[in-house]
């Protein structure tokens, strides 16, 4: 009797187990008639795949994820951003803000908000972001001048 009743157990304890599952705040999922991929951020690589021009990484945690930076597209052009990581504000900083237009990506690269700058020191209200990386694009009429990497907390 006692041996049905273990069985029993450890059918139902095998048949309870599910597969693993990430829970991730940034990520996606695309599909074609090709194939899909489905992708998390912030995953430690396993592995990594290469053709020469394009990477792949698979794994997780990403570990070397630059999260903060700056992609200096025009060197000549100085602006920094104040403070990183913030909660609720970030300050551009620039003494050429005429004509100048910043704009905010998520990671996925979705536009979340763009406007000019207007003073030397131009606020931007980020308390209704989500906690997470993003990228601000500084631009002028004809060209990009700076990308930086922040980080929004809480």
């Amino acid at each position: 009797m006692i041996k049905q009743i273990l069985s029993c157990l450890l059918l139902l304890i095998v048949l309870s187990v599910t597969a693993q599952e990430v829970v991730s705040t940034q990520g996606d999922s695309y599909s074609n008639s090709n194939g899909s991929i489905d992708f998390t951020i912030g995953e430690v690589i396993t592995a990594t795949g290469s053709n020469g021009g394009n990477n792949i990484t698979q794994g997780f945690h990403q570990t070397n994820l630059n999260v903060l930076g700056v992609d200096d597209h025009f060197p000549s052009y100085e602006a920094i951003i104040f403070p990183n990581p913030t909660e609720d504000i970030l300050n551009i900083r620039t003494s050429t803000f005429e004509d100048v237009t910043y704009t905010l990506y998520d990671v996925q690269g979705k536009l979340l908000m763009q406007n000019k700058l207007f003073a030397e020191q131009t606020p931007i209200q980020l308390v209704h972001l989500a906690a997470g990386g993003y990228s601000l694009v500084l631009t002028n009429e004809t060209q990009k001048l700076k990308t930086f990497r922040i980080v929004k907390t809480h």
